[in-house]
């Protein structure tokens, strides 16, 4: 119930990195370019009201507070309200966050905001009895109440979602003592990030140009992409030398954080870490160990990847430093906003009309904010809080090839959103991280086979296929090199192996190496590769990584499945109305929490544990490489 709330009580972001120069105040904006709020309150007055009823609706969570266990309807009321105010909640949550994030200087939609989450964590206390109360309830009893009250089973994947943690939840003495200890969990988190923003010194490097250019990260995510060979050299060399002369300081940092998982994990009954954080989804370990397994039998295919960019680079080897410069020209690519729309409900046909349906919606009834203005929030996100309404997207066009993309990714999110709340009671709507980048990243899997097709040139072509297989670079292989690290750093604290920068910096090296082919030819992986680690926050979020990997095999896996189905639709040898494939993918978006994460992929048609999806999404890599060569043939 717990995780269920959380999810409930803040609303999703999927957020893109995009920067853009804001200029325009919203005034000078087309209302059609901005989302109408009004599908949720006609004004703040209206939602003020809002606020007050579910105020005084908040002594209705606790009122069978110590009695849960006694009636079936007892249990049946207290969640019926729960649910019924916290769907409320929802909805007056996004409305004033949407608010906000329309001019983040405004101060009066701040304080909207602030009242908002002021209302989120009375919700929360209030609600704070349930667990532990539905967990002294044993089976036969809740057997017992599903008969007496059959309107219970609409809450039993919520029921059962606490009582499978029993064995993981102790005593509510030892809870407080644990809970307690979240006041200092974040503690190494916070360090690394006030240490390697604020106080550890950075490096100061001129460039080819006579450029002086200080690399803190902000200068080092902008220079490691210069044009310059040498510059990157040199970009690279200092600015991970630098982190270099931290390396105990910082290790015994994450070396105190991985610990700290450690001791949860024990006192919460887990045999490690790994166990514990993705049990919060149901996930099983073998799920990750997959991951790892599959991902490196894949090397072959990234390898193929490195000598291919090696090649339409000119260079005779290539180096670590050169990862970040692009193999292919940019292509002068304009879109506006009716462009791209267009593009997308064209890509996203293969899905059906019903899909592209709902987005002629999403565009008509202005579902979408897309210009970026002063004081508006950056970067992109959908939400997915808004039950009996629809979600709402934040974007920031400009106008090129990435506002397509991005937008694509975001409906994505929007989609499974909008369909799962259509399929699925409220309790059971909202989904996990695990399952919530697949429909995106399929989104922009289709988008580029159609971008590809329609291209007006081969610069173009390349164009997309190229920034297509670096995605595929940076979050299937890198990120699930990530993975393995933190999976070995805690398995050394689990052993009751000592731990320590050198140490990470040994492990983190002999991954990178083996990763990019480093003692094959492959790749060149300087000596001061070993502190990357130093520089990746990820590794103080426990195991949450890996999620970015296995959504996009996934998703790869499902578009793979749907383009193929679909040809033989086309070419008749299927014998059905319909795509089996989309249908079956559907399986996910409506989905939303009526199943645990696996067994929702499961049914979709991919199996998580098998090498299937790996295999997919391999072939489909080497596609593109095989289109690339065949362009450069030309």
């Amino acid at each position: 119930m717990k995780q269920k709330l959380s999810i409930i009580l803040i609303v999703l972001f999927f957020v893109s990195s995009i920067s853009f120069s804001q200029t325009k105040t919203r005034e000078d904006i087309d209302a059609k370019y901005k989302w109408n709020l009004e599908d949720l309150y006609s004004s703040v007055d209206e939602w003020q009201k809002d606020v007050k009823v579910v105020e005084k609706r908040i002594p209705e969570i606790t009122e069978f507070k110590g009695k849960l266990g006694e009636s079936s309807k007892n249990l049946l009321t207290t969640l019926d309200n729960m649910f019924s105010i916290n769907k409320n909640y929802a909805k007056l949550s996004s409305y004033s966050a949407r608010l906000k994030d329309q001019d983040l200087g405004n101060s009066t939609n701040e304080s909207l905001a602030q009242q908002a989450s002021s209302l989120g964590n009375k919700l929360s206390e209030a609600a704070s009895y349930f667990n532990p109360e539905v967990l002294n309830i044993d089976k036969d009893k809740m057997d017992k109440f599903y008969k007496d009250e059959p309107d219970l089973l609409n809450y039993k994947m919520v029921l059962d979602d606490v009582q499978r943690m029993r064995i993981h939840t102790l005593s509510e003495s030892e809870e407080k003592i644990i809970a307690s200890y979240g006041l200092i969990g974040a503690n190494q988190y916070d360090v690394y990030g006030i240490f390697t923003n604020a106080e550890m010194p950075s490096e100061t490097v001129t460039l080819s140009s006579g450029e002086e250019v200080k690399l803190n990260s902000s200068g080092y995510s902008k220079y490691r992409t210069s044009d310059n060979r040498a510059d990157r050299a040199l970009v690279f060399d200092k600015f991970f030398n630098n982190y270099g002369k931290f390396e105990k300081t910082i290790g015994i940092n994450l070396a105190g954080h991985v610990k700290g998982d450690y001791v949860y994990s024990k006192n919460k009954n887990y045999d490690t870490a790994i166990e514990a954080a993705l049990n919060v989804n149901n996930v099983p370990t073998s799920v990750y160990e997959n991951l790892i397994t599959q991902i490196n039998n894949s090397l072959p295919t990234l390898h193929r990847f490195l000598n291919l960019k090696k090649q339409m680079l000119g260079y005779d080897t290539l180096y670590y430093y050169d990862l970040y410069s692009s193999m292919v020209e940019k292509a002068d690519m304009n879109f506006s906003v009716e462009d791209g729309q267009n593009i997308i409900l064209k890509a996203l046909q293969p899905l059906g009309k019903e899909y592209t349906s709902v987005l002629q919606k999403a565009f008509s009834e202005r579902w979408i904010d897309y210009y970026p203005t002063i004081g508006k929030r950056s970067g992109a996100y959908s939400t997915g809080g808004e039950y009996d309404e629809h979600p709402y997207i934040l974007t920031n066009w400009t106008d090129d090839y990435n506002s397509v993309s991005t937008l694509a990714h975001e409906l994505g999110h929007t989609m499974h959103s909008y369909l799962s709340n259509q399929n699925q009671q409220y309790q059971n709507s909202q989904y996990p991280i695990f399952v919530a980048e697949i429909a995106s990243t399929l989104n922009e899997n289709l988008l580029n086979d159609y971008m590809v097709e329609n291209a007006k040139s081969d610069k173009e072509k390349l164009f997309i296929l190229g920034s297509y297989l670096e995605m595929l670079r940076a979050t299937l292989f890198r990120q699930t090199s990530f993975a393995e690290f933190e999976w070995e750093i805690h398995k050394k604290i689990e052993n009751g192996e000592p731990l320590n920068g050198e140490i990470m910096s040994n492990i983190y090296y002999d991954i990178v190496k083996r990763y990019y082919g480093h003692d094959k030819g492959v790749t060149v992986v300087p000596e001061y590769i070993k502190y990357e680690w130093a520089y990746i926050p990820h590794f103080y979020y426990n195991y949450y990584v890996y999620q970015y990997a296995t959504s996009i095999i996934y998703a790869t896996a499902f578009a793979e499945k749907i383009t193929d189905s679909q040809l033989q639709l086309i070419e008749g040898e299927l014998g059905a109305a319909k795509n089996p494939a989309v249908d079956d993918y559907f399986k996910i978006l409506t989905g939303g929490g009526s199943a645990y994460p696996i067994d929702l992929v499961k049914k979709a048609g991919v199996d998580p544990m098998s090498a299937e999806p790996f295999e997919l999404a391999m072939k489909r890599m080497n596609d593109v490489m095989d289109k690339i060569e065949e362009i450069i043939k030309k």
